[in-house]
């Protein structure tokens, strides 16, 4: 696997995996915890190094399974949780990033991770109610602590991370980035660029569809996340099925997967650039962490960079309760 710097000098394996789905968002899990810890400890073999989690999984199950797959390899690896809900009785009720907030989920975070330090910190969701100083100020302060090594931020504008930054460098902005959600590319990644921060795409695959295995046929199980994401409707599906069908032309053409193009692109993009594919199964990371060797021309990387204008993306990413976390 090769390796990436996001910033303040971070390495990590060029493609991480994203944890959440191994305990919420996509259904039921088909297999058990042990073999998620398998999937997770099989991982590392296949050369990841980058793993993703968050208190709110679950809630706290998955830093739990995490924590307990990855104790005998806590040297080989990179962990990165992230703070900033108010979640009461299993249930979240909002946004809550004061600065003993931000403590006390760390001494939590760092008991169900079974570790001493946790490699990058993020703020989930920024929270308007408390100043984003304040939140760099207390991290910055878990770092000299020993309890936090790196800082990052989930879903903030290029005005939040320019003011967080200016207090305690930001290692990783981590926002939804892909073929079909190019949100990030107005003003976060030229921010990011001036200012040395890595960036983090997560649903680095469109949440399954730019795999090419999703289209109106397909039925989500019950508490899969996609059931409430208007792009994945019925009639936003059929029309987005235009973006999927050039890229697994191109992919066949390659003799390479959609899902592989979809990420060999994302590379291509910016060295600073870790995306983190979830997934429940080791065919799939094998798959995945193949799209390094992916090689896209110039003229191939360009014609993706304006597929999305040019075929028009059908709904929403997140449903409207969602959207309303988002820092604008």
């Amino acid at each position: 696997m090769h390796a990436r710097s996001l910033g303040q000098g971070l390495q990590v394996s060029a493609i991480g995996l994203g944890c959440m789905g191994m305990s919420q968002s996509y259904g039921p899990n088909p297999g058990s915890r042990d073999d998620m810890i398998a999937v997770l400890r099989d991982a590392v073999d296949e050369g990841v190094t980058f793993f993703d989690t968050a208190e709110v999984y679950g809630p706290y199950v998955n830093e739990e399974l995490v924590g307990q797959a990855l104790e005998p390899l806590r040297d080989a690896v990179i962990i990165a949780t992230k703070f900033g809900w108010d979640i009461r009785d299993g249930s979240i009720v909002g946004l809550d990033s004061r600065p003993e907030q931000i403590r006390r989920v760390a001494e939590e975070s760092l008991r169900r991770l079974r570790t001493d330090v946790i490699d990058l910190f993020y703020q989930h969701r920024v929270d308007p109610s408390v100043p984003i100083e304040e939140v760099a100020g207390t991290v910055g302060d878990l770092v000299a602590e020993g309890k936090v090594r790196h800082f990052g931020l989930s879903e903030a504008s290029a005005k939040t991370i320019r003011r967080a930054h200016e207090v305690f460098p930001v290692t990783a902005v981590q926002s939804e980035y892909s073929l079909w959600t190019r949100d990030p590319e107005a003003e976060v990644l030229p921010t990011l660029a001036e200012l040395g921060i890595g960036f983090v795409p997560f649903s680095p695959l469109g949440k399954g569809f730019l795999t090419g295995t999703i289209d109106t046929s397909t039925a989500f199980s019950d508490g899969d996340i996609r059931t409430r994401v208007p792009r994945f409707n019925e009639e936003n599906l059929s029309a987005n099925q235009v973006l999927v069908e050039q890229v697994r032309a191109l992919a066949a053409a390659k003799d390479v997967t959609p899902g592989q193009v979809a990420l060999a692109w994302l590379l291509a993009q910016h060295p600073w650039v870790v995306p983190i594919p979830g997934t429940r199964r080791v065919s799939r990371i094998r798959e995945n962490m193949a799209a390094t060797q992916v090689a896209l021309s110039a003229d191939e990387v360009a014609d993706l960079n304006g597929l999305a204008e040019r075929i028009g993306i059908r709904g929403d990413r997140y449903n409207p309760e969602h959207m309303a976390f988002l820092d604008r």
